[in-house]
């Protein structure tokens, strides 16, 4: 890959799965920039960064996944107005003075889930508490949407999923799975929310693209729930790094 002019990637932890490399090496085959690559850089640590960026001067951008949308903000010379407001970073652009940390996730999961919302969706669960969910916090302040946080561990400004009742699924009719419960390949995993107080009026949206349906996506289908993984918001947060990347 070291032969390429243009290259960029993607740092995470057991990323091969990635849905990114795959996606921009269709992009640049389909727009002849035969002189561009994309890869992934599988970090075990973020400390293994520094490594990273000493040993690839080429690099021109990064996107960031699991786990490390907030632990790179430390490594990071700058950050965008939103990236700091959220205190994720998903996008790094390498710039003359140092790199730059971006949030596109914003920007895919606000255009992904919004010609799905109805009059009713007006308070959501966002299920974890990693970098994602922040991004997806963000977009429902925006949008005016009431939402409670969900974790193992509960806290003044978080629910835990043993108190979730009847009353909570029910009064809140959007619920969004940013944890990685479900990915392959432990397909069987999911969020424990009591799925058998879900009815029509729910939105289940769930960030993980692979499998395509996840169990939870699955539990929420058989009671009638509208469904969506999280495909077009990655597709979506994908266009707007490549814009960053190149302006």
């Amino acid at each position: 890959m070291k032969n390429k002019k243009n290259r960029f990637g993607l740092i995470g932890r057991n990323i091969s799965y990635s849905f990114s490399e795959g996606y921009f090496a269709r992009k640049f085959e389909k727009l002849g920039l035969n002189g561009h690559s994309y890869e992934n850089f599988d970090l075990s640590a973020i400390e293994e960064f520094h490594e990273l960026i000493a040993n690839n001067k080429d690099l021109k951008g990064l996107n960031v996944t699991i786990p490390y949308k907030q632990a790179i903000i430390p490594f990071l010379d700058e950050l965008s107005v939103k990236a700091k407001k959220i205190g994720a970073v998903n996008t790094i652009k390498f710039t003359k003075n140092g790199l730059k940390g971006y949030n596109t996730d914003i920007y895919g999961f606000q255009n992904s889930i919004e010609p799905f919302l109805k009059s009713h969706h007006q308070k959501a669960l966002i299920l974890g508490t990693g970098g994602a969910s922040k991004a997806v916090a963000f977009v429902f302040d925006e949008m005016n949407i009431e939402y409670r946080f969900v974790s193992r561990n509960g806290s003044a400004d978080r629910m835990t999923y043993a108190s979730l009742d009847q009353k909570t699924i029910e009064t809140h009719p959007i619920i969004v799975n940013c944890t990685p419960l479900g990915t392959y390949p432990n397909i069987e995993d999911l969020p424990a929310i009591p799925y058998h107080f879900l009815g029509r009026q729910h939105l289940l949206f769930d960030l993980i693209y692979n499998p395509e349906k996840t169990r939870f996506l699955e539990e929420g289908e058989l009671r009638g729930t509208t469904i969506l993984n999280g495909l077009k918001m990655l597709e979506l947060q994908a266009e707007k790094a490549w814009q960053i990347w190149n302006r």
